[in-house]
């Protein structure tokens, strides 16, 4: 039987290599096995950090204002967060154009029907010398009638059967597809511009300093509905209205609409600036807009007595035609006949205005961070 010392792996001088190398290659496949593992540990450590921090950026965790939502998988230097209304050809050159339009282009939209092609022709031809860019919304959806006109094809045509401009510029004149443009034109097709240059109007306006203002109308020629808006012959711009008589009276004192900060909404001219903030108060379902003159005062980029106005030195004539709400019916034996809805159309106009100011309150009412620059007016409102 054999003794343990008389293994030959553990006896005699022979068996010392073997010691050795244990002792040497434990250490060795320890540290193997330590390093092995911190560099696995430390390499899911690091792509769990980098999910970690694409899915916080996503999240919106990270303040990151040069990646709004959505964008967050694009270089900064690729996205266009903004677009214009220019027209691009379909062959030739690229001319690289994703660089501002220029600061002095500026926006006319004009909501059209075919019957009054011959005012608008003379409305879009002074408008183009003056270096503007043009939008029709044709709301009788009439469109090729408009092609025999020199610059038909220089300007951009949108149509949608009987709806208002309203309507069409909350859909189409989003604040960052116009904010290359310094002033927005939002205005009727029944104006006269015989007395009108756009291009001496908003150097008036610049000089002035308005944010939001209208031509004043010929008291002669106009149908003129609003004290305001009727020009003062001797006069350059003015801000407020006098009415010394009767109920709503005026004032040098009066700091509400209509007696000052108010536009009609025929022929408002904006701001880049201002529009940016009306277009968020125009309503999707309200396409009178009615109400929304009373408020406009809120977008004037500061003291609405100062950066509201009529301009009188180039003022318009309102024709006062008949558009919306005159239908032409072609369904009958004897030929077309019109149906004047135009009350169905007053009716509903009112019934926004209704709608618009409740929306107002409760808006006021529910958001406790706002704060009414204007709080002598009852939350905010005209009463």
């Amino acid at each position: 039987m054999k003794t343990p010392s008389s293994d030959p792996m553990l006896s005699g001088s022979n068996n010392r290599p073997w010691l050795c190398i244990v002792v040497i290659a434990a250490p060795l496949i320890w540290a193997a096995y330590f390093f092995g593992s911190a560099v696995v540990v430390k390499e899911h450590k690091d792509r769990f950090v980098r999910w970690d921090m694409i899915e916080t950026v996503q999240k919106g965790d990270i303040s990151d204002h040069c990646r709004p939502r959505g964008r967050e998988p694009l270089p900064k230097g690729v996205m266009v967060k903004t677009s214009n209304l220019e027209l691009q050809p379909l062959w030739g050159p690229v001319i690289e154009n994703n660089k501002q339009i220029g600061a002095e282009r500026s926006l006319l939209t004009l909501a059209v029907g075919i019957k009054q092609k011959k005012v608008v022709n003379d409305i879009v031809r002074k408008f183009l010398r003056g270096n503007f860019t043009v939008m029709l919304f044709h709301y009788d959806g009439v469109v090729d009638e408009w092609k025999n006109l020199e610059w038909s094809s220089q300007v951009i045509h949108i149509s949608a059967v009987n709806q208002t401009k309203w309507w069409f510029a909350k859909r189409f004149l989003h604040p960052d597809i116009v904010s290359e443009y310094e002033y927005i034109f939002l205005w009727d097709e029944d104006i006269g511009v015989e007395n009108f240059d756009p291009t001496r109007y908003l150097m008036i306006v610049k000089d002035e300093g308005l944010e939001i203002s209208q031509p004043a109308l010929d008291t002669v020629k106009s149908d003129v509905h609003h004290l305001i808006t009727a020009r003062v012959s001797s006069s350059r711009v003015h801000r407020r209205m006098y009415k010394l008589r009767g109920q709503g009276r005026c004032d040098g004192h009066s700091t509400a609409p209509p007696c000052v900060g108010w536009v009609e909404m025929m022929v408002p001219v904006f701001s880049k600036a201002a529009w940016r903030c009306a277009w968020h108060m125009v309503q999707n379902d309200l396409i009178h807009a009615w109400g929304l003159d009373q408020l406009l005062g809120y977008c004037s980029q500061g003291d609405r007595t100062r950066k509201v106005g009529v301009v009188d030195s180039e003022y318009i004539v309102h024709l006062g035609l008949p558009t919306l709400g005159v239908i032409e019916n072609n369904q009958t034996n004897s030929g077309s006949r019109l149906i004047d809805t135009r009350v169905n159309v007053r009716q509903r106009s009112f019934d926004e205005m209704q709608i618009f100011r409740q929306r107002w309150r409760d808006a006021v009412k529910e958001d406790q961070c706002w704060v009414d620059p204007y709080s002598t007016l009852k939350n905010g409102t005209p009463s």
